[in-house]
């Protein structure tokens, strides 16, 4: 019932200065302003590709607050949309998943999932602009991969027979990725279990405690163009030939992005390791 990736939540605390990071990195486009009662928060929703970006600011006590006070600014939730919101609050309620329903979204907490907070939206058709394309994957720092999946399959409705394992020795980790519609589009949850907790990832998950939400990852036709933002602007990237002029990949280092550590690849280069390697093209978009 899960369609695409459609957003990420960040906690931060002028979300009139995240906006303009947004612009001046992504390219983004203002949307809206409002309020989210069941977050405490005022929330500035911005738009690249075909994503939606909601800058969530305190607007006193609850789950926002909370976070920041934690651990500052960061990712807060990821977001997923579905073709239809009324039944899969039903599918949860029978389920005895835990949400708050609001402005035609459901709010879940991470006590309700493995780790992962999550918002759930109408699936909408956007125009593409700036410069990424479309967020493809939030990653989920699991205790047990398979049981996180079982989890995920069996609550939102995918299919596990689209699902893809994954190890990583370099980042220390071994999972699945939870494929909504391959192999139309990557959209996914990584699942990462831990297997070298002295590597970043597991550092992280030891920090917060335990399952969590860690990145997410966008993709984009010229993967250049945003490093050049990034350097015009003074800010921090790292990854995969940094000095190409239109790489692979970079990763967007927390401070860049309000604390989110955000991955960003070239079109299709992910389906190297999303079990359809005959997609992933054998070069990257002209360079500009």
């Amino acid at each position: 019932m899960l369609e695409h990736v459609d957003r990420v939540q960040i906690a931060v605390r002028d979300r009139a200065a995240a906006a303009r990071t947004f612009v001046d990195v992504l390219g983004a486009e203002p949307l809206r302003d409002d309020s989210v009662r069941a977050l405490g928060a005022k929330r500035r929703v911005v738009h690249a590709g075909t994503s939606e970006f909601e800058l969530l600011e305190p607007a006193g006590d609850g789950p926002v607050r909370t976070y920041l006070d934690a651990w500052g600014e960061g990712l807060f939730a990821a977001g997923f949309s579905t073709g239809d919101v009324a039944a899969l609050a039903r599918r949860l309620d029978a389920r005895g998943v835990r949400y708050d329903e609001e402005r035609g979204q459901l709010f879940i907490g991470p006590d309700q999932t493995p780790g992962l907070r999550m918002v759930i939206s109408p699936d909408a058709v956007r125009p593409m602009v700036g410069r990424i394309r479309y967020l493809y994957e939030a990653t989920n720092l699991v205790g047990d991969h398979v049981s996180a999946a079982q989890f995920y399959a069996d609550t939102f409705g995918l299919d596990a027979a689209k699902f893809v394992p994954i190890t990583s020795k370099q980042y220390g980790y071994t999972g699945q990725l939870t494929m909504f519609h391959p192999p139309e589009r990557l959209d996914r949850i990584e699942l990462s279990q831990i297997t070298d907790a002295q590597r970043p990832m597991g550092r992280f998950m030891r920090r917060r405690g335990g399952q969590t939400l860690y990145m997410c990852y966008v993709e984009a036709e010229d993967v250049g163009a945003v490093a050049r933002a990034c350097d015009a602007h003074g800010v921090r990237y790292a990854g995969r030939d940094p000095e190409s002029p239109n790489p692979e990949g970079i990763f967007l280092h927390p401070s860049t992005l309000h604390g989110v550590l955000m991955g960003c690849s070239r079109t299709n280069l992910a389906w190297m390791w999303s079990g359809r390697p005959d997609l992933a093209g054998a070069e990257s978009a002209p360079e500009h």
